[in-house]
Formats: C-alpha cells, sequence, structure tokens
C-alpha cells in the first residue's frame, strides 16, 4: 500500500515544523518516528512505509482544540491509556483529514504541553 503523495507531503512538512521547534530531537521506537523534547516525546508521527495508514498522535488538553481535533475524519483518543491524558490520533490519509497547518497548530499545542518552560520561552522569542 503506498503513501500518497499528497499525504506524503503534508507528513513531511509536519515532521519538519516539528523538528525545528526549539530543542526537539527524532527517535524512531517501535519502528516508529517520534519527536521529543527533553527526551518526553510530543508528537508520534506513525510510519510512512505504507505498512499502516499514515497518522500522527498529539496531547491537546485545551478542551475547545481537542474537541475540534477530535472532529478530523477518522481522529480518536489515542489508545494504550493514552487518549485518557489528552491525546488524540489523527489520520491523515482520509478525505478531510487537517490540512498541514492546523496539523502544526497541533504539534505546537502538544509541545507546549510537553516542553521545559526555558524552550517555551525560546519558541515565544522567535
Amino acid at each position: 500500500m503506498a503513501v500518497p503523495g499528497n499525504v506524503l507531503t503534508k507528513w513531511r512538512k509536519v515532521r519538519a515544523f516539528a523538528l525545528g521547534l526549539p530543542g526537539a530531537t527524532e527517535e524512531f521506537p517501535w519502528g516508529e518516528t517520534v519527536a521529543k523534547v527533553n527526551g518526553k516525546v510530543f508528537v508520534f508521527l506513525g510510519v510512512v512505509d505504507g505498512g499502516h495508514p499514515p497518522g500522527l498522535t498529539v496531547k491537546l488538553r485545551d478542551e475547545a482544540v481537542h474537541a475540534h481535533a477530535l472532529t478530523s475524519p477518522g481522529a480518536e483518543p489515542a489508545g494504550y491509556g493514552l487518549g485518557r491524558a489528552g491525546w488524540v490520533s489523527v489520520p491523515l490519509a482520509r478525505k478531510g483529514a487537517p490540512a498541514a497547518e492546523l496539523l502544526c497548530d497541533w504539534v505546537e499545542d502538544s509541545y507546549r504541553e510537553i516542553a521545559p518552560k526555558r524552550l517555551i520561552a525560546e519558541l515565544d522569542g522567535r
């Protein structure tokens, strides 16, 4: 199952945005791409090898933002109990999936939930 080019382009934009945040690093636990800050995951970017549908998972504590994310086609609280802590999984290949810009906003919100205050201050200073 090949990942459509437009979905891969969207995924790459979101990945680049996440890794451009202060102190962000990329790791590949469980064969999945994740972005971390201060050793903690702030976005799960999944895999784009065609083995699984592309998607991302972010932590959204703001109730309005969280609710909005859950209106995305196929979005759901994250598995493994993460949904109870505000994590939302959003498919990227569904018709009506959010645009890269909105996904980047959610990634930034998730980053702000995880990052230390000094890095958030650095981001705000940009």
